[in-house]
């Protein structure tokens, strides 16, 4: 099912209109400097209005929308059907296809936003981290589309091998560090405890703050987690909501996976509003044992290892903790979003964690790619090994259920993982 250009959604949907409660505020430490005034330097002024605005449809600007049809958008919702003959379920299955994308991932639908109101406000250059390069991809090319330079703090552990990804990144312009690196006083000061630290994607935030904060010409840009950033990817929740409504179809359950909250927020939060309004549905995060935040504590914490942002109320397994790096590395971020967060808290989000061995993740991406033949990125390997284990449960019990899954990227720039997981 592909929606014709003209039904793009105009409007991004702000779930914070429709919270049974208000979402906790960041704040400031007991100690130390306030992060809070520090936030207008950190980000950029329209997306910090939308963070904590509690209007329902924020408008999309004529200009993104064009960035977004030149990016391909609408994206197609397909049926998995060659998957449900292999498994022999009488469910039904979908994947929200965010693959078909400039740069392989639904990360653009954020980046393009970010990037064009950081150029209307006058700034030249944009900072960020990313984890599995997904991010980092998607920034450098919108940046270069609106005509600003980039600057990516990318984990060392992931770094070192993908270099396609790195090289393709700096196709669009990038200046690319491996994180932690010697281009900050976070980095060094790592550097210098272990030289082959392997990073982490607190620790990459951490260096596009303190790079972006050097510069008046320079603003740092996040990828996930924030309010805002996953108001952006709602576009995939509100268009599959239509796919499904022209199919005469809705789902049982919502399946995404789930790092610091953007991919799973933007395809499931329009699905979630329906739920607050009493719609039966099941929601289901598909994470890594390498780093279950939605199983942590929620208190509040720091988004970065050297604390130099806001605490935010949010599930997490603590701002310095070490993590096993794995092939999804997109996965693995010590906290999720606050308002997933929220309304995890609130129980309307399951979540599963897979051994962070990847073996069951990467086997069931192998089956999905040989009945349906798009290969999914490995942080979306964990959704769609989420959306098999519970097609085969309707297999087993014989209940027919409709379930709809995000796939937020395609693998083609990660086959050695693969290769080194399932012996290729």
């Amino acid at each position: 099912m592909t929606l014709p250009a003209e039904e793009i959604p105009t409007h991004w949907y702000s779930i914070q209109a429709d919270l049974p409660e208000p979402l906790p505020p960041p704040k400031d430490p007991a100690t130390g400097p306030s992060r809070l005034k520090a936030l207008p330097e950190m980000l950029i002024a329209e997306c910090l209005r939308q963070e904590t605005s509690t209007e329902r449809w924020i408008p999309i600007p004529e200009e993104v929308l064009d960035l977004y049809a030149q990016a391909g958008r609408p994206r197609p919702l397909i049926r998995a059907r060659r998957l449900e003959k292999v498994l022999k379920t009488p469910a039904k299955m979908y994947y929200k296809a965010e693959f078909y994308s400039p740069t392989g991932s639904h990360k653009v639908n954020t980046a393009l936003a970010q990037a064009w109101y950081a150029k209307r406000e006058g700034y030249e250059r944009l900072a960020t981290e990313t984890g599995a390069g997904q991010w980092g991809t998607a920034l450098a090319y919108a940046a270069s589309l609106v005509g600003l330079k980039t600057t990516v703090y990318w984990v060392r552990a992931v770094h070192d091998w993908k270099p396609e990804r790195r090289a393709l990144m700096r196709m669009f312009g990038a200046e690319v560090h491996a994180s932690p690196s010697d281009a900050t006083e976070v980095g060094r000061a790592l550097l210098k405890k272990n030289p082959k630290h392997p990073g982490s994607l607190g620790i990459a935030v951490s260096e596009g703050l303190e790079d972006a904060r050097g510069d008046e010409k320079t603003i740092y840009c996040l990828g996930s987690v924030l309010s805002h950033v996953l108001l952006h990817q709602t576009i995939i929740g509100l268009e599959t909501k239509r796919q499904f409504e022209i199919l005469g179809e809705y789902p049982d359950t919502v399946i995404s996976s789930l790092g610091g909250g953007s991919n799973f927020g933007g395809f499931a939060l329009p699905f979630l509003g329906d739920a607050i309004h009493g719609k039966d549905l099941t929601f289901i995060a598909a994470q890594s044992e390498a780093a279950p935040n939605l199983q942590g504590e929620y208190k509040y914490d720091f988004a970065d290892h050297a604390e130099l942002t806001p605490m935010l109320k949010m599930y997490t397994l603590g701002h310095t903790k070490e993590m096993r790096p794995i092939k999804g590395d997109g996965l693995r971020y010590h906290g999720c979003a606050p308002v997933l967060s929220l309304l995890r808290h609130l129980g309307y989000i399951d979540t599963v964690a897979y051994p962070a061995d990847e073996k069951h993740v990467f086997t069931r991406a192998r089956e999905f790619v040989r009945a349906e033949g798009f290969l999914p990125a490995p942080e979306s390997a964990y959704s769609v090994a989420c959306a098999i284990d519970e097609a085969v449960k309707c297999r087993d019990s014989r209940e027919k259920k409709t379930i709809a899954f995000n796939i937020s990227g395609h693998g083609f720039m990660d086959m050695p993982g693969y290769s080194e997981v399932l012996g290729l």
